[in-house]
């Protein structure tokens, strides 16, 4: 096996489960603009819960997607190419979601406010679910050729598999973004998270279960299995600490969970990182999709520089941020007049 493909698959798997916990919390937090907070004080509240990081956060989703251009262009190329229209999807719903929160405090009246929160919690749970779709089809397969490229339809992409990863993404947003809120604020917001989490949590997980046991199931392997079996453990260790209003807690052992079944999921298929459904041989790996051997090294010695620097940088900004938010806190909204 191959060291430096190696090395760059598991940092690529990293930063992508780095997002999903960041930024999945962001998400999770953008739906509940509209499916829990029922006023504008519970809606401002939440809001700058994510307010001073939610942008930052999805800096890992553009990290982890360079960093598959930089080390496995082929895979890069073949995926991107493959679902070029979920892709196109998602960039949207992004920049929907990003738009409603910056333009949201400019609303001059009550309705336009409550279309940016409609605009943010579509774009959040729209993203949350493309994501997760591709995810899904990355790790159960497109209809690649010998060449790498895609065939059938534009709808080739759409299978079961990639819905069950979608529905999955979705489900631990929520349950992240209620994590969240659990630890990051009081009142309202915090009594709310530990009813649903308490109540809601393993249905919010069954998706990304069921999408581990999937992939897990198709190789003869035991390690997955035993990471799967970690994952539940830690998903019910959030359950218990939910109901011991542990809150920070059940945001780390969410967190661990993911960690754990992802860590499942990509071992399962490595070394395989795209899988063929019309020949396994047309199967892209670490090996077969990876840039050269001074590409890779340059790029090694600038993650182990810069991560960690990163990783610094991005503790700092939640240490600072650290403190619990209440409806209290929040100033009453401004009257703009228009000229």
């Amino acid at each position: 096996m191959e060291f430096l493909p190696t090395f760059w698959f598991i940092l690529v798997a990293v930063l992508w489960v780095g997002y999903l916990i960041l930024d999945g919390f962001d998400l999770g937090v953008g739906m509940l603009m509209r499916g829990w907070a029922r006023n504008e004080s519970q809606r401002r509240v939440i809001l700058n819960t994510i307010g001073p990081v939610w942008d930052g956060n999805e800096v890992w989703l553009v990290t982890a997607a360079g960093a598959m251009f930089a080390a496995f262009p082929l895979w890069y190329a073949a995926l991107f190419a493959g679902l070029y229209i979920p892709l196109t999807i998602t960039l949207l719903a992004l920049i929907l979601r990003a738009v409603s929160i910056e333009y949201r405090g400019k609303a001059l009246t009550a309705r336009t406010r409550d279309r940016w929160d409609r605009c943010m919690a579509g774009g959040s749970a729209v993203a949350a679910f493309s994501i997760g779709l591709m995810l899904a089809v990355s790790t159960t397969g497109l209809p690649l050729n010998a060449n790498g490229d895609r065939m059938g339809g534009p709808f080739a992409w759409l299978s079961w598999e990639g819905v069950l990863g979608g529905l999955a993404v979705v489900g631990f947003s929520l349950a992240m973004g209620w994590a969240y809120l659990g630890l990051k604020t009081d009142g309202a917001p915090r009594e709310a998270a530990h009813r649903h989490l308490t109540r809601w949590l393993p249905l919010y997980l069954l998706p990304m279960g069921a999408w581990g046991v999937v992939v897990v199931s198709r190789q003869n392997s035991l390690i997955p299995w035993v990471l799967l079996a970690l994952a539940l453990a830690s998903a019910l260790g959030a359950l218990m600490a939910a109901g011991l209003r542990r809150e920070g807690w059940t945001f780390i052992a969410l967190g661990a969970s993911l960690l754990a079944g992802a860590a499942g999921i990509f071992l399962a298929v490595f070394p395989v990182v795209l899988p063929s459904t019309i020949d396994p041989a047309f199967s892209l790996t670490a090996m077969n999709s990876s840039s050269s051997e001074y590409t890779l090294t340059f790029m090694a010695w600038v993650a182990v520089i810069m991560v960690p620097i990163i990783l610094a940088y991005s503790a700092f900004v939640y240490w600072v941020f650290r403190q619990r938010l209440h409806e209290t806190h929040i100033p009453e909204s401004h009257v703009v007049t228009p000229v």
